[in-house]
């Protein structure tokens, strides 16, 4: 022990150091190497599964798993396509499921012009009715009976269209139509309803018209008709009963009514000898009318062509109107109207009114008329009031329009009255902003009349480019008349209308809260 020295001791002391540290890494590294072949095993595992994965995303494979991902089942064969409606139950002749066309002799319908096909008509209106853009098909070559018969909403699907080739007759019957209605075809809370085709609706107005009463309603302006003989003309019709017996009912319906509808369109079709008018539209917004043509006599009473009431956004353009009262009818509570290439004879011409009958407040505003020609009509262009009325007529322009053989070109009458009296009243429907520009061709009465009222003058009223050349037939000829008139004349007048006067009344009234619209 005595050669042991301190640099023995020392080196062993550091043998004894290294010896232990080896131990200490060979252990670490064992502990490590076997947590790498755990994760190494578990990477390769994924890796396995996302081979057998189509269109996996490589890039998501660095994290833990949270569960499987299954594999995708083959390919299902395609499915048929689904029918465009369910089919119809309780027909006797059911569409096919998958139509949007509804042929009325699917339903029964005969078309041979004596069966009753009313029950036809409803019930493919009421299959069209489910079905969104859906269309009634009333064929050509067939004439079909049908009864009074109402197309209704509101619960029907949008965009239907009524597809009218053949014909439709009105019952002559005096049964079929009991007390009396206000329509025969009407179409109610409807949206997007479209009544096209080249098809015509005969409303068999003869029946009515000769079992006429003899105070039905008068126009006004005939009082200013007098013949050269100075005799007025007496037209009592001798009563003549429905086909099948009795008389027919006083109340006269309306051959195509539309209500409470939205963007409603009629083209193509022909309406004639309506009992009383052919077409009207009551509360609808957004109607148009186009290529549509209406024919009744030229003395058939009370038969206007195109009537509208509280409606609004009306555009008619390109018809031909010939019957015998208003080829078009404007009543209260029309507003944004535009009548455009309009071919209107024999009738009454187009108008404005009656407004403010039986002291009621009557609203029209914003009226368009343009490019239209009359024929051997008894008024071109009128408004037309009666006494006790209240609310206005404002913003309306009658231009280019062209007169052959009009009694009447040019009216405004506050004193209307389709009685043989009416009380005189001091209250009046308010007239202003009346514009007439390039209005020519020939009369055989009066070129102008303008009877405004004395509480009420017409104001603002302007004409410009007026041509009428007088021609004599078998009637008493007149100069301009005017009363109460006020406004400005752009261009000189043929012949001068001198009786317009210039400017405002001097104690022009102010119109109150009934006048205000």
């Amino acid at each position: 022990m005595g050669g042991f020295s301190f640099k023995n001791f020392t080196f062993l002391l550091i043998v004894v150091i290294l010896v232990w540290c080896s131990n200490i890494e060979i252990s670490n590294a064992r502990r490590v190497g076997k947590h790498w072949r755990q994760r190494r095993s578990h990477f390769a595992s994924l890796s396995k599964k996302k081979g057998n994965n189509h269109g996996s995303n490589h890039h998501n494979g660095g994290g833990k798993s949270k569960q499987k991902t299954p594999k995708l089942p083959p390919p299902l064969p395609p499915s048929p396509a689904p029918p465009t409606m369910p089919p119809k139950k309780g027909r006797d002749t059911p569409a096919p499921a998958s139509s949007t066309v509804f042929n009325v002799l699917d339903f029964g319908a005969k078309g041979d012009g004596r069966t009753d096909d009313t029950k036809a008509f409803q019930d493919a209106w009421t299959a069209a009715c489910k079905v969104e853009a859906s269309t009634v098909d009333v064929p050509s070559e067939y004439v079909f009976l049908v009864g009074p018969i109402s197309f209704s909403g509101p619960y029907c699907q949008h965009n239907i269209v009524f597809q009218l080739d053949g014909t439709i007759i009105a019952p002559k019957a005096s049964k079929q139509w009991g007390s009396g209605l206000l329509q025969w075809l009407q179409f109610s809370k409807l949206v997007g309803l479209t009544i096209q085709g080249s098809g015509t609706i005969d409303g068999n107005g003869a029946v009515w018209w000769q079992d006429s009463s003899y105070d039905d309603p008068l126009d006004d302006e005939s009082k200013l008709i007098v013949p050269l003989n100075s005799t007025l003309p007496q037209n009592h019709p001798v009563p003549l009963r429905g086909s099948l017996g009795g008389n027919m009912p006083r109340l006269k319906p309306t051959a195509l009514r539309f209500y409470g509808s939205f963007n409603v369109t009629v083209t193509g079709i022909n309406i004639q000898n309506s009992p009383q008018c052919h077409l009207k539209f009551d509360n609808c917004v957004g109607v148009l009318v186009y290529d549509f043509s209406v024919s009744s006599p030229g003395d058939s009473p009370n038969t206007d062509g195109i009537h509208l009431q509280n409606s609004k956004d009306v555009f008619i353009r390109s018809s031909n109107l010939a019957c015998g009262d208003d080829c078009i009818s404007i009543q209260t509570g029309c507003t944004n109207v535009y009548i455009h290439n309009v071919n209107c004879g024999p009738g009454h011409g187009i108008s404005i009114g009656g407004l403010g009958k039986d002291n009621t407040k009557a609203c029209v505003s914003n009226i368009t008329v343009r490019d239209i020609v009359m024929h051997n009509t008894t008024n071109g262009v009128r408004i037309k009031t009666w006494q006790g009325g209240s609310g206005s007529v404002q913003g309306v322009l009658f231009s280019n329009i062209q007169v052959s053989e009009v009694k009447l070109p040019i009216v405004i009458d506050q004193y209307y009255c389709d009685k043989r009296i009416c009380t005189n009243q001091t209250a009046s429907v308010a007239v202003s902003g009346i514009n007439y520009e390039n209005i020519r061709g020939t009369y055989t009465v009066k070129p102008v009349h303008f009877a405004c009222s004395d509480s009420m003058p017409c104001t603002d009223v302007t004409l410009t480019n007026i041509k009428l050349q007088p021609l004599q037939e078998r009637y008493h000829m007149y100069a301009p008349y005017c009363w109460q008139t006020f406004g400005e004349l752009y261009t000189p007048t043929i012949p001068p209308i001198q009786c317009l006067q210039i400017g405002k009344p001097s104690n022009n009234k102010i119109h109150g809260d009934s006048d205000i619209c």
